[in-house]
């Protein structure tokens, strides 16, 4: 159900939670009580059903040291570039954004929500990550292998084009850290006159700086 609420884009009713679960109102009914017992979403006056303030506080502590190591890190890349940037990291076959930080002077820049996912074969994060993992371990997540993350060893970052979202371009850099999931840092946007190379490199400057002080 946490997951259902996290990908809506509108707050659903009790009953389209049970129909995106699967299960009857009365069981959907029950899990939502108990999630509200403990604080984690909360109903509307029209009775739809959001995460609550309380979700946030949890997610700070996932990765705690990964995510302080980064945050400054890639509010600089965001404001040196212009362009939102965020952090990302495996969560068994998917790829979901952790930390996101929009530029502080920029006419326009997209959004990228913390717990925003997808396949780990898809889009340059999912590329990124693929290229410190092993195919072996790829394809044992169901997932298909990019021939793409091959070349990330020699680059030091992947692109990709009309993947994740439609229309936008993103280039993302691996973090190879020891004791941590598979992550990656990366930056979004529509169009720039900047060549990937440039974005490129300033994102394996950003990575290194990040493994350097989780060291």
């Amino acid at each position: 159900m946490l997951e259902v609420l996290a990908e809506a884009t509108i707050p659903p009713t009790i009953d389209s939670l049970a129909s995106s679960l699967g299960v009857h109102r009365s069981i959907a009914y029950r899990i939502l009580r108990t999630l509200e017992d403990h604080g984690l979403v909360t109903r509307n006056a029209d009775g739809a059903v959001q995460l609550a303030p309380r979700m946030a506080t949890l997610a700070q502590n996932v990765s705690r040291d990964l995510q302080t190591a980064t945050l400054p890190v890639i509010t600089q890349v965001a404001n040196d570039l212009g362009m939102t940037t965020f952090l990302a990291v495996l969560d068994r076959s998917q790829v979901v954004t952790l930390v996101s930080v929009e530029p502080n002077h920029a006419h326009a820049s997209i959004a990228q929500r913390p717990g925003t996912r997808h396949e780990l074969s898809v889009g340059a994060p999912g590329i990124a990550i693929q290229s410190v993992m092993s195919q072996t371990q790829i394809r044992s997540l169901g997932q298909q292998f990019r021939p793409e993350a091959l070349e990330v060893a020699l680059r030091g970052f992947a692109t990709s084009h009309d993947e994740v979202i439609p229309g936008l371009t993103c280039v993302a850099a691996p973090l190879k850290l020891k004791g941590q999931p598979p992550a990656t840092i990366a930056v979004v946007y529509i169009a720039t006159v900047e060549p990937v190379e440039t974005l490129g490199s300033r994102l394996n400057l950003a990575a290194k700086q990040i493994t350097e002080d989780l060291q």
